[in-house]
Formats: structure tokens, C-alpha cells, sequence
């Protein structure tokens, strides 16, 4: 079996965590933890089965103070590869009660790049259990992966990832 690249950024906060959950709850053998700080195009090619992991900060605050992170670096080796043959899967971290109208937004930017390389994306979640205003994450009547909210309902995280992770194996062999 071929491992899992575990795209995720940025290091050493909320979405490095997750993504530790996350391959501790596939195995660890498993999965390859590759943070999108230094990856690029090439990296995501070396990979058959791919699952992302992206925070979200308000608009307000992405369009200015956050212009540089690592995911804003990376976006554009996204563009870069071929999805052809490859299973996607994305959770994405947001804060509902600071930014509801614009809770795990980069879930679905992150989608709508990958729809245009036509990219197979499983995983989606219902919106059910979840509190916000709007979300472009929101696809079809589902989040398009795994929202999550570590700064104000991380006791649900343990839980979401195994229901998640339910949800995407048989498409991801493990």
C-alpha cells in the first residue's frame, strides 16, 4: 500500500495538531506528514491518495496581515499538479464564534482549485451539529471535507476525525 501524503499548514499550531490526529488515527506508518511550508507541485505527484489539512482566519484579516503564510506560498503549486487517478480528501480549521460568515472558507477555495483540476474530493461532511453564518465550504448542502474548530469546540475534534476518517477509507485503503 502506497502512503498518504497529509499536506497541512501551518506548522505548529491548531492544523499541525489535527493533522498528528489525523495520522495517528489512520497509523502513522501510514501516512507521510509533509508540511506545505517547503512542498511543492512535485511532492504532491509522489502521492496517489492526498488529504489536506488549511486553517482560515476572516477575510478581513487573510487580506491584509496574512498575505505571506505558508498556504498562500503553496496555493499556487495546488494549480501546479495532476490530479488524474489521485483521492482527495480536506479538513479545515475555523473559529465560529469569531468568524461566522466566514467559517472554514479556505476548505472551499481549496476545492474550487481542485474542481478545476478535476480532482476527485471525498469526504464531505453534513452541516448538522455545526453553528455559523456562511462558508464556502459549503457544496452541494455539505462542508466539502472536515470542519473543524479547535479554539472553541475542540472536545468534538477526536470524535468529527473518526467519523471523517470512517467516512473516507474504503476510497483511501486503510
Amino acid at each position: 500500500m502506497s502512503k498518504i501524503g497529509l499536506f497541512f499548514g501551518p506548522e505548529k499550531g491548531s492544523v499541525h495538531r489535527a493533522a498528528e490526529k489525523v495520522a495517528a488515527a489512520i497509523g502513522t506508518d501510514k501516512v507521510d506528514l509533509v508540511s506545505v511550508n517547503d512542498a511543492s507541485a512535485a511532492d504532491l505527484e509522489k502521492y496517489d491518495k492526498i488529504i489536506f489539512g488549511i486553517s482560515t482566519v476572516g477575510k478581513e484579516t487573510w487580506d491584509s496581515e496574512y498575505s505571506n503564510t505558508d498556504w498562500s506560498k503553496f496555493f499556487p503549486e495546488v494549480s501546479k499538479a495532476s490530479y488524474d487517478g489521485k483521492v482527495i480528501a480536506i479538513f479545515g480549521l475555523g473559529d465560529h464564534i469569531t468568524y461566522p460568515a466566514h467559517f472554514v472558507n479556505a476548505m472551499g477555495r481549496l476545492a474550487k482549485e481542485l474542481n478545476k483540476q478535476n480532482a476527485k474530493i471525498v469526504g464531505a461532511v453534513d452541516p448538522a451539529g455545526y453553528e455559523f453564518e456562511e462558508s464556502e465550504a459549503l457544496i452541494d448542502g455539505k462542508f466539502i471535507g472536515l470542519p473543524l474548530d479547535e479554539d472553541f469546540e475542540p472536545e468534538l475534534s477526536d470524535e468529527r476525525i473518526g467519523k471523517w476518517l470512517e467516512s473516507i477509507k474504503n476510497d483511501f485503503g486503510f
